[in-house]
């Protein structure tokens, strides 16, 4: 049984407009296959055709859905804290001035840290900006796996490079993940691996995933166990293209859910078995943006859920296709179905452009940094005021070293875009409490409504003493303190 959504758009315009919308801007594809080169052009052509016919309503829907998510944010990412100030003899105690400034959040947003992590150049660049821009911004760091450059030789993985970045997370209170251990890519399945025998092959990669969730244990316990399952082929399958092809890989033509759900469901019992505490996400593409691809994800993770596949969070990438300005209609679509599942939803590889490119899909223009900065500030928001969003991630940090062209909140200089300056006011500024002036009546107690997270108090007793104390107001907890001063 599927759940009703909370945040469908109104009646009187909603039903007809999606059905306009699915026709227009949605491409459908026979080969569900990741778009390379030319697919990528026809792929943006079919979501552009004809669609000036939702021109009128767009702005008005845009609206609607903003305001829906801004009630949400209040409702959902904000909590009631009551902080009681009694002296000695345990007496309440007046005229108590409180300042309560919000020093960390609990939501996650996040980016990559390839770039002083396994994927760092020969001749470092730049590396303290670099890290000076992402914690100024972000609280949870992705860290590469990918098996075909993490072990290229067998028996000899390469985790050194990156631990520097790892100890400087820790350090720095940055949370981190993982990103993936299974992937039948070509990226994830090294060459070695396929000149052995498929037995073989599986009991190494059962002991990739347990060596790095054991070893990484305290250091990294969110990981993308499986990576993009039903837009690629299972494990088995996989094995016999000993060529390592992208393009027979990405064809899943006449793969059926059934086929893929046993392998993905070893991974993540595996993963579980080698730490129950971690996080284990499944991550796919395409949901946003194609209601098959979307069904078909669906089906997978409720078969997995048949088994008692211990997934402990939906990842949803944000980069397919590339050029998509992504409905709102369609975003929301997508996190009420899967928000059935009772687990955490991660926006996982979000990288909207500023590559001149055209704009396909819902918007119309060009990619410019304006456009890149105000996508990122209408889908954050949209993500941000839906209960089920646990975290939202950028696909790189900086145009210096970027998977699509002009994808980087950075230049490749390391100068912030558009884009960090919005996300920077958005996340650092309207979603902290910030510098709240309290004082305490007859009853020795004040109350304020913030979002989740850490929070520093400057108590100032009636004497004019000063204290400092900390408190963490957290999602479904009594959030109620009493100190003695």
């Amino acid at each position: 049984m599927r759940f009703p959504s909370f945040s469908f758009a109104p009646a009187n315009w909603g039903q007809q407009l999606i059905a306009i919308y699915l026709l227009i801007s949605v491409p459908q594809f026979g080969c569900l296959a990741q778009p390379t080169g030319k697919r990528i052009e026809e792929q943006a052509a079919a979501a552009n055709a004809g669609r000036d016919s939702v021109g009128k309503e767009r702005s008005r829907i845009e609206a609607e859905y903003i305001t829906r998510a801004n009630q949400n944010i209040e409702k959902y990412r904000k909590g009631d804290a009551r902080i009681s100030f009694v002296d000695a003899a345990g007496k309440p105690v007046r005229n108590v001035s409180v300042t309560v400034n919000q020093v960390s959040q609990d939501f996650l947003f996040g980016n990559l840290v390839f770039e002083i992590a396994g994927f760092a150049p020969k001749e470092p660049y730049k590396v303290e900006l670099f890290k000076e821009r992402f914690k100024a911004l972000f609280n949870f760091a992705i860290l590469p796996l990918y098996w075909s450059n993490y072990e290229k030789k067998p028996g000899m993985p390469d985790w050194k490079r990156n631990q520097d970045a790892l100890d400087w997370c820790r350090v720095n209170g940055i949370t981190t993940k993982g990103h993936p251990l299974g992937w039948t890519s070509p990226s994830g399945t090294p060459k070695w691996l396929l000149q052995m025998p498929a037995k073989q092959a599986e009991e190494v990669y059962k002991a990739r995933i347990v060596n790095n969730v054991v070893g990484y244990k305290g250091q990294i316990d969110i990981w993308d166990v499986v990576n993009e399952p039903v837009n690629t082929v299972p494990w088995e399958t996989a094995l016999t293209d000993t060529a390592n092809t992208n393009d027979f890989r990405y064809n899943v033509n006449n793969v059926s859910v059934a086929s893929i759900a046993p392998w993905v469901e070893r991974s993540f019992k595996w993963a579980h078995e080698a730490n129950p505490d971690g996080n284990y996400i499944l991550n796919e593409y395409f949901t946003l943006a194609i209601p098959k691809v979307r069904e078909r994800f669906y089906q997978l993770l409720k078969e997995l859920k048949s088994r008692d596949t211990p997934i402990s969070g939906i990842g949803i990438q944000g980069h397919e296709p590339r050029d998509m300005w992504f409905s709102p209609i369609e975003v929301y679509k997508t996190f009420d179905l899967y928000q059935e599942f009772g687990l955490p939803i991660h926006i996982t590889e979000l990288i909207p452009q500023s590559s001149g490119k055209a704009i396909t899909g819902w918007r119309t223009g060009t990619w410019t940094e304006e456009a890149q900065a105000e996508f990122a500030r209408q889908f954050y928001t949209l993500a941000f005021g839906h209960p089920a969003i646990a975290s939202i991630n950028w696909w790189g940090l900086s145009d210096k070293n970027i998977w699509l062209k002009g994808g980087g909140m950075l230049d490749a200089e390391y100068n912030p875009k558009p884009v960090y300056n919005t996300l920077m006011k958005l996340i650092k500024d309207d979603w902290m409490t910030k510098n709240l002036k309290l004082s305490t009546g007859k009853q020795g107690n004040v109350a304020f409504r913030g979002f989740y997270g850490k929070y520093q108090l400057t108590v100032t007793r009636p004497d004019g003493s000063q204290q400092i104390l900390d408190v963490h107001l957290r999602e479904k907890a009594p959030n109620q303190w009493t100190f003695t001063l």
